[in-house]
């Protein structure tokens, strides 16, 4: 069994509205009202002072569950959209190892996935911990990422990345909100470095719903579930029309995505379906026992879905 014990998340309190950033970005106003009216886009949060790794300290600090079990912290994940986040030799996971006493974990970082790490370190985790046989170890996943280049501040047509970060605790024994499927699907043909960049983004445009709905489907088959059976999706925020066409096309009530943070804090990479999971315990949208279900896509491109029993 694998299971989140614990989550936290960190999100500055600066946001920028989208119209600011048409200069640095060379959007045009058409893109500008493509974003905000369109895909139901804002603002973005950014840490103009901040480092990535005072991003993840952040997120690490406000997981108020660590505090004490930080000898029973086997792993440290750092799953990251991508492949590279800041120069060598810095190294933030160690940093936030040194900070709270983690040094004897496994310390790695996980970025096949691009922005469906954070459920792919879930798995990870839970397959470590079992193959351990240690019921009393924990693993610890951070996601986040500072938007350094204009390649990771912006999908062209789709959507703005934001600056926040994510902490959780995983577990192989403990109850908690306990994983009951989860589907991955790498779709390779996609890779924007494969053909030209234009030509890969077209087609991952056309074929990502039916490359997401079917990922979804196949996390509800797994877990034996259907549609009636979940309480909310924790989806990643890429923007909302995108969204609430899939719902559509899935027969799902769109009152059941949870878009909440799209307008308000954009894409904050592989943190979104943590930060929207906080938002949902903390409004009262989860009781103990619904099933929900996370779901996250990653250009080049990879589409994962995961269930839980919260």
């Amino acid at each position: 069994m694998t299971a989140l014990t614990a989550v936290a998340c960190y999100l500055p309190e600066y946001r920028v509205p989208i119209a600011e950033l048409a200069e640095r970005l060379s959007l045009r106003e058409r893109d500008i009202q493509l974003f905000q009216r369109f895909f139901g886009l804002s603002q973005v949060c950014r840490d103009p002072d901040g480092t990535l790794t005072d991003l993840l300290l952040a997120a690490t600090a406000n997981l108020s569950e660590l505090a004490g079990q930080e000898r029973r912290i086997r792993y440290l994940v750092y799953a990251r959209g991508s492949a590279a986040t800041v120069p060598y030799p810095l190294n933030p996971v160690h940093e936030v190892a040194a900070k709270f006493g983690l040094q004897h974990a496994s310390a790695f970082t996980v970025t096949n996935h691009a922005c469906a790490n954070g459920l792919l370190a879930i798995d990870l985790a839970g397959r470590l911990l079992r193959a351990d046989g240690d019921d009393d170890g924990l693993a610890l996943i951070l996601t986040g990422e500072k938007t350094f280049t204009r390649d990771a501040e912006l999908v062209p047509e789709t959507s703005i990345f934001s600056e926040a970060a994510a902490a959780c605790l995983v577990s192989a024994k403990e109850e908690a909100d306990r994983v009951l499927a989860y589907a991955s699907s790498m779709k390779g043909e996609f890779d924007a470095w494969a053909t030209s960049r234009e030509e890969a983004f077209a087609r991952y445009s056309q074929a990502y719903p039916e490359c997401l709905a079917e990922v979804l489907l196949a996390a509800l088959a797994q877990a034996g579930l259907s549609w009636d059976d979940i309480t909310l999706v924790l989806p990643h925020n890429v923007n909302t029309v995108s969204w609430r066409r899939l719902a559509k096309r899935l027969g799902l009530p769109a009152g059941k995505v949870l878009l909440d943070n799209v307008a308000t804090s954009g894409h904050a990479f592989a943190a979104d379906p943590f930060i929207n999971y906080r938002t949902a315990v903390d409004t009262g949208r989860l009781a103990r026992g619904d099933k929900y279900l996370m779901a996250a896509a990653g250009l080049g491109a990879v589409f994962s879905a995961m269930v839980f029993e919260h």
